[in-house]
């Protein structure tokens, strides 16, 4: 008997292959496919229209695990479609290793099962009347957005929202945005259910993400707590997703298979039909605009748990003050800065940039240092003594011989996290001093470290924006936004709303626990309408702002947008190739092509890359028209397209 079998490959169809066995659709077999074998699952669909005649392999065995179900094979095919990635490549995303897992002892799994416990926290009436909301909306499906400030304690609503639906005998998944909040949030998770959480993001290791694989898909694991990948695994009983933070630009994958997590979340939960939470402070204008048009239920949590107050807003006035030589701190801070340490409140400063300094040129030569892969400044990292590409990776180190002289008088022109920490050290040399950045946070350390702030052991924090998503500082009461001026310039047409969701979420982290706290920001701008629409304590005044002029400009949510980048070695070649195919593609979308242009980072590990961008209306239908006319299109040699579905970011 024939069976259609899909691979984990970049074909975008099933293989047909023959077996004696008994075989159903989501069955996992073992396949030779060319001189190896190789792991597919029974596909629901034989590949259409190949006329060619080709010899039937046979299937090599069946393997012993739970069958994927309809519903999961009907969501990858849909995925496949609305996100122009080979059918091939979305089973990929659920496979993981292609390999069989291997039994472990049951015993393990153990620890793993809800066990009808839970901490007994008492919820304030906002709480309670948010619970019965999303209770009321989890029933089948239905996306529900739980809407609170910072420090409102939406953390504690949508885990008994959770505890509801595991009592039913159903696994649960929360997404979270970042790998680096797992840590801190498994505790919490753990103090409140009484049982551990499968974790699943990038940094598992093989043979763990093996063991957890299998206890999802045989039901022996109640919830995973995951990065964006964790939504691609096969759940025998899926019941609730959330999404924690769904405004978080950083549910984009923007690599490889390129897809928003928080979109396809919801998508899964339909095709499981089961319910979807949303959790944000402030939604991003997508959710916003579906809660508009009441498609999306919401409720919301007006109040801070236990009325801890708001922090408060000053603006410090930098063209009204001249700074120090080398100096990126004003006296009037360092003053506040001292008086919120008298009174042990912990400090943040603020500064969404890594490293020493993002440029480095020589005042004798004035060679500048860019990435010699990509078109952008190697940034100076003085702790290792190195310029970093934070794009490709590439690393030197910083002696260089100047072509005038013997050598090169270094002129670092900007900020970076580690230089403002120099500066703080001087001015409080006795303050025990902390960055918090991906550069910092990535190692063994970050749990200790994370416990010291917890307990007020590290007084003076200097971070980026890792620090503002979702971590608990009890003590953490004066926040220093250093250059709010720098994240303000940028053609990217989120940037405002990035703005809004980065700072509220940052002054959430001030004055939890109902201490009296504040935000500072130097600015030279004091009139900035950031620093209006960010200390306006209702978020949805920008967010009716920012739906207008969507509207007006057809711009996302009201129109789709698909980015195409074409890369390749050699410019010239490139920029001919895309002209041609804008050409090919012309007259025959539903939409219209803009372009090409040169992309922002215009050569990037190596390799030059010009964009097109489609906009046109939100349906399927121009999806299907574009992956068609792609596969026709035959590229030049060393030229590949990359197909990028609701865009987030225009790099």
């Amino acid at each position: 008997m024939k069976f259609p079998i899909l691979l984990p490959n970049i074909f975008n169809h099933p293989f047909t292959y023959e077996s004696d066995f008994k075989l159903k659709i989501g069955d996992f077999v073992e396949v030779p496919f060319g001189k190896t074998r190789i792991i597919g699952v029974v596909w629901n669909e034989f590949e259409k229209n190949n006329t060619k005649k080709f010899k039937i392999k046979k299937i090599i065995s069946k393997l012993d695990i739970p069958r994927l179900k309809k519903n999961t094979l009907d969501f990858l095919n849909w995925f496949s479609e609305y996100n122009i990635v080979p059918k091939g490549m979305a089973l990929k995303l659920v496979l993981t290793s292609g390999k069989e897992p291997k039994n472990v002892d049951q015993r393990f799994y153990d620890n793993f099962v809800f066990n009808g416990q839970d901490n007994l926290i008492k919820l304030t009436n906002d709480q309670k009347k948010s619970l019965e909301q999303i209770n009321d909306s989890n029933k089948k499906f239905n996306v529900h957005v739980l809407q609170g400030t910072t420090g409102s304690g939406k953390t504690f609503v949508y885990f008994q929202a959770l505890k509801k639906i595991l009592e039913k005998g159903f696994q649960g998944l929360i997404l979270l945005p970042e790998i680096g909040l797992t840590t801190q949030f498994e505790k919490k998770f753990v103090e409140f259910f009484k049982f551990k959480p499968a974790i699943w993001h990038s940094s598992i290791s093989k043979k763990n993400k093996k063991i957890i694989w299998d206890g999802i898909i045989r039901g022996k694991i109640s919830v995973v707590i995951g990065a964006r990948s964790s939504l691609f695994l096969p759940f025998k009983n899926l019941g609730l997703i959330i999404v924690d933070e769904e405004h978080d630009q950083s549910y984009k994958q923007d690599e490889g298979v390129i897809y928003n997590a928080r979109d396809m979340a919801i998508s899964r939960a339909s095709f499981e039909k089961i319910p979807v939470n949303l959790i944000t402070s402030v939604p991003s204008v997508e959710t916003y605009e579906n809660i508009k048009k009441k498609k999306y239920s919401i409720s919301k949590l007006e109040h801070r748990y236990q009325n801890a107050s708001l922090p408060n807003y000053e603006i410090i006035n930098l063209s009204q003050i001249k700074l120090q030589k080398h100096s990126w701190l004003s006296k009037e801070i360092i003053q506040k800065v001292k008086s919120h340490l008298e009174k042990k409140d912990q400090v943040l400063f603020f500064l969404n940039r890594r490293g020493f300094s993002p440029n480095v040129f020589c005042k004798k030569c004035l060679n500048s240092f860019s990435c010699p892969n990509c078109s952008i400044n190697l940034v100076y990292h003085k702790s290792k003594n190195n310029l970093l590409c934070h794009y490709c990776g590439f690393k030197t180190f910083l002696i260089k011989r100047c072509s005038q002289e013997k050598n090169c008088d270094f002129v670092f022109s900007g900020p970076g996290v580690e230089r403002i920490s120099e500066e703080v050290k001087k001015n409080f040399p006795t303050k025990k001093i902390e960055i918090f950045s991906s550069d910092t946070m990535n190692k063994k350390s970050s749990k200790e470290k994370l416990e010291k702030i917890i307990n007020n052991e590290i007084e003076i924090l200097i971070g980026t924006q890792l620090i503002s998503k979702g971590f608990h500082f009890p003590n953490l009461n004066c926040i220093v936004v250093v250059d709010i001026d720098s994240s303000s310039y940028d053609h990217d047409l989120r940037n405002a709303e990035k703005n809004l969701q980065l700072y509220h979420q940052l002054a959430g982290r001030a004055g939890r626990t109902g201490k009296p706290s504040t935000v500072y920001f130097q600015t030279y701008n004091s009139n900035s309408s950031t620093i209006m629409d960010i200390t306006n304590k209702d978020p949805n005044i920008f967010l009716e702002k920012e739906i207008e002029i969507r509207k007006k400009n057809n711009l996302p949510p009201f129109q789709r947008f698909i980015s195409l980048i074409l890369t390749g070695e050699n410019e010239n070649k490139l920029e001919k190739e895309a002209i041609k195919f804008k050409l090919f593609l012309k007259n025959k979308l539903v939409g219209k092509i803009l372009g090409p242009v040169s992309a922002p980072i215009f050569r990037l590990k190596k390799k030059y890359r010009i964009r097109l961008l489609v906009r046109g209306p939100k349906n399927m239908k121009l999806q299907k028209t574009l992956y068609m006319l792609i596969t026709k299109y035959k590229f030049l040699a060393g030229i590949k397209l990359s197909v990028d579905v609701d865009p987030i970011s225009f790099n």
